[in-house]
């Protein structure tokens, strides 16, 4: 087993995969890894669909146009969730409050998924496997998505993750200095320092960009980032969470 230091400092998304599949051993580690996440409240506001089906691996690659989800040996969609907790309330005779219908309602399903699926991230990769996080699986066709796995209402998909056995070792992507991550005590207002940082890790990625093994571009960090923004302005994403339950007003 790989130690979580080595594994975390050297984490790359893997997209491509060996046709030999992931032991039941392994999985096994990865869903006690997911069961033990930290949750707010403990309330574990999510749940986590383990998809090993072809077909349906291959009617999610329709939807979404992500070849990694029908290549990789399981896809994992991890699920905001309050379907369970209303369902026991409402057995107990407990009043439900609408809880998600506001923002932080919304935020806690989200981050507990988040947390589910770094936890399952960090264990596969211990494990030597590929991982490689999909938010299409949110974005791309989230009706269709919920209605193909068949979601009860208060549940929407958070994030998909595939995970298998790599094919490849692509190149570490860096990442922005600690300076321009890692703030101590306040944030640091000082821009000008900022956006010279700033400048410095759009300049590498450029030349990362330019030089890495594979497709290569000429695509700058902010710049693509700023068009992956624009492109996601054409989501419908309020609309899909309000058919999911999640209308929130406050």
């Amino acid at each position: 087993m790989i130690s979580v230091k080595d594994s975390l400092l050297d984490r790359r998304s893997v997209r491509r995969y060996e046709r030999e599949a992931i032991t039941d051993e392994q999985m096994d580690l990865i869903y006690e890894a997911i069961r033990n996440t930290p949750t707010s409240y403990n309330g574990q506001q999510f749940s986590v669909i383990d998809i090993t089906d072809q077909e349906l691996k291959e009617k999610l690659y329709d939807l979404t146009g992500q070849k990694q989800i029908k290549t990789c040996n399981h896809f994992l969609l991890f699920l905001a969730d309050y379907h369970k907790i209303s369902l026991i309330g409402e057995e107990l005779g407990v009043d439900m409050p609408q809880f998600t219908q506001t923002v932080d309602g919304l935020i806690v399903g989200v981050v507990d998924a988040t947390l589910a699926m770094m936890s399952a991230v960090t264990m596969a990769e211990s494990l030597g496997l590929g991982t490689c996080p999909i938010g299409y699986a949110r974005t791309a066709a989230p009706e269709a998505v919920s209605q193909l796995v068949g979601l009860p209402s208060k549940t929407f998909v958070v994030c998909g993750l595939a995970i298998g056995v790599p094919r490849e070792h692509p190149d570490l992507k860096p990442k922005q200095q600690l300076p321009l991550v890692v703030h101590k005590n306040t944030y640091n207002n000082d821009d000008k320092a900022m956006l010279k940082e700033l400048e410095d890790y759009n300049e590498v990625i450029t030349k990362y960009n330019q030089t890495r093994s594979g497709d290569k571009t000429t695509n700058d960090w902010a710049t693509h980032i700023i068009g992956y923004y624009r492109e996601a302005m054409n989501y419908r994403m309020l609309r899909a969470l309000q058919r999911r339950g999640f209308d929130v007003t406050r």
